[in-house]
């Protein structure tokens, strides 16, 4: 866990699912591969030539911009799928259910930040696949606002998903903070909009969040 910044009047956090409620190399894995491997069914060519194109245009675009990185939604429309079709692809295609399970542990903690402050999350998958993943680890009764890549069809790091977070949680950027385990496209564009960041690699680190927002 890395702390950018703890917001001094904190009332809400923003989560970031995939990589961040759970800690699952497998799924994070499946989620980009499953979309690679339709993406080479439609343009007719082979799972690894379509997995080295992708891998390609995101490695020159990361070397284009000072080496940040950019979402699979993102690098997708480079290759003339819109966002849209990344909602039905990514709706159809996930199967949280089959790679992750209930976590105790994690809903033991959000019950208890849940008693003080507000939670929404805030992901690039659209929100019926996101809710499939909350079930899967078993928090969707607790984390029930998403905001999702068919709210604003946008992909993050994007100004407008986090204004509707914002909105949402009826606060000030100011007393928000966001989890998430990337920093470009979780948390850089937080901070700049003056919210507070924390980086984890998983669920172990968001076992220990209660300890550092409320004990910072």
């Amino acid at each position: 866990m890395k702390v950018y910044k703890i917001p001094e009047d904190l009332r809400a956090i923003v989560f970031d699912i995939d990589g961040t409620l759970y800690t699952s190399s497998l799924y994070v894995f499946e989620q980009v591969d499953a979309q690679v491997r339709h993406f080479a069914h439609i343009r007719g060519m082979s799972e690894d030539q379509a997995r080295e194109q992708i891998r390609h245009y995101r490695k020159t675009w990361s070397a284009q911009h000072g080496g940040r990185k950019i979402s699979l939604g993102n690098t997708l429309t480079a290759f003339g799928i819109s966002i849209q079709e990344s909602i039905e692809w990514r709706n159809t295609l996930l199967e949280p259910e089959r790679f992750l399970k209930p976590d105790p542990e994690l809903r033991k903690v959000l019950i208890e930040l849940g008693k003080k402050y507000k939670m929404v999350c805030v992901t690039n998958n659209p929100v019926p696949a996101a809710v499939k993943t909350l079930r899967a680890i078993g928090v969707e009764d607790i984390l029930t606002s998403v905001i999702g890549l068919d709210t604003c069809l946008a992909s993050k790091p994007n100004r407008k998903v986090l204004e509707a977070a914002v909105s949402l949680l009826n606060v000030q950027p100011e007393q928000c903070l966001s989890v998430g385990d990337r920093y470009d496209i979780d948390l850089a564009l937080p901070l700049e909009m003056g919210m507070g960041a924390v980086l984890v690699s998983g669920a172990e680190d968001v076992y220990n969040l209660p300890s550092v927002v409320m004990n910072p």
